[in-house]
């Protein structure tokens, strides 16, 4: 039987206050009427085994018991067993009463084919189903599809692998993947259709609200490839919601300081004036989640920027995860994390206040 309910209001604000004593108030920040922990567990990399699957469990119950309530996956991330896996470890929270659901903001993404061998699937799946009008013209990249019928059947297929009946935030995973590959107003036919998708799928309680999670599309600037307008986007969203008020409320970007293009570089244009991507957010009504707050590989930070981000702290990695932390216009930053000393240093950061917005003001060169 599936998790029912959703987070709340009442339970995120139960779960900020059960670490009054532990965590600075700062570490939670409200969005959309929910109380988010500024760090959030990723699921992203791993290995296709059950040992990777009970690591991720164990870092789940680790991040909770800390002070973490954003959980943040993809159907495509470990083809779907990082669902699956998250989606056991969340049960199992719950029938143990260490959480209740109503205080963990899940958040997952749709868009790529969840499957190693895509053609095959996608042809098995989707493309060949009865009555379906899903076609390979529909897919880009051999792995990429915005389809309505693709996305509502990759909700469904989400719910079961969380067992949840409601999806907090759900993602169209990377959109910018179309961009170039068809033509302007064939995306904006595609973006229009699939944001129509979404509404109805919050109407009907699947999941309460939807973003766009992003890697290049709102932190490079025009003409440069995979460029898209989150003016327009919400435009479309706004559309799409005939004369509501629309549920696109949040973008995922890659922020860090080897890339800060989010908060530093004038790539959006909302209403006639170029904005960084988080400022663009700020005007449109938009809240933002960190992606890659800590970087896939090694980070080495020259020494003026660790002593602007904590000398104290015990790593680049945790300065890294501080930085897009403290970002003012940042809900929450992802860390993904797995083995237990990598998880113990990013939840470390739980009991420490962020940096004031004061050190965004006049950023040095982080390069």
């Amino acid at each position: 039987m599936a998790i029912t309910g959703h987070a709340t209001a009442e339970g995120t604000s139960r779960f900020r206050t059960r670490f009054a004593r532990d965590c600075p108030d700062r570490h939670f920040r409200e969005a959309d009427g929910l109380w988010w922990s500024s760090i959030g567990l990723g699921s992203y990399l791993g290995s296709l085994d059950d040992a990777t699957d009970t690591l991720v469990v164990q870092a789940l119950a680790s991040c909770v018991s800390a002070g973490v309530n954003v959980v943040d996956t993809a159907i495509n991330y470990r083809y779907q067993r990082a669902e699956r896996c998250l989606g056991r470890a969340l049960a199992n929270l719950i029938d143990a009463g260490t959480i209740a659901r109503d205080e963990i903001v899940l958040c997952t993404k749709g868009g790529y084919l969840p499957h190693p061998d895509r053609a095959r699937w996608f042809e098995a799946e989707i493309s060949g189903r009865p009555g379906g009008t899903v076609t390979a013209e529909d897919l880009v990249g051999g792995s990429h599809c915005m389809h309505p019928e693709y996305i509502d059947d990759q909700i469904e297929r989400s719910r079961r692998n969380l067992g949840v009946d409601t999806i907090d935030l759900y993602y169209l995973h990377n959109p910018e993947s179309q961009v170039g590959a068809v033509d302007e107003q064939t995306l904006h036919e595609r973006l229009l259709t699939v944001f129509e998708v979404l509404e109805r799928a919050a109407d009907e309680d699947r999941i309460r609200m939807y973003g766009l999670a992003t890697w290049n599309a709102f932190r490079v600037p025009a003409g440069e490839p995979g460029h898209m307008s989150l003016e327009l986007a919400k435009r479309l969203a706004a559309q799409s919601a005939k004369g509501r008020s629309d549920r696109l409320r949040f973008i995922q970007l890659p922020l860090n300081p080897t890339m800060p293009e989010a908060l530093t570089l004038a790539a959006q244009t909302v209403g006639g004036h170029e904005l960084p991507a988080l400022a663009a957010c700020r005007e449109l009504g938009v809240r933002a989640i960190a992606s890659r707050s800590v970087g896939k590989d090694t980070i080495h930070l020259p020494p003026k920027v660790v002593g602007t981000l904590g000398q104290d702290l015990k790593s680049d990695t945790q300065r890294s995860l501080q930085f897009a932390r403290s970002v003012p216009e940042v809900v929450s930053a992802l860390a993904g994390m797995k083995s237990p000393p990598h998880v113990s240093e990013n939840l470390k950061l739980c009991a420490v206040d962020p940096l004031p917005a004061s050190v965004f003001s006049g950023l040095p060169d982080y390069d």
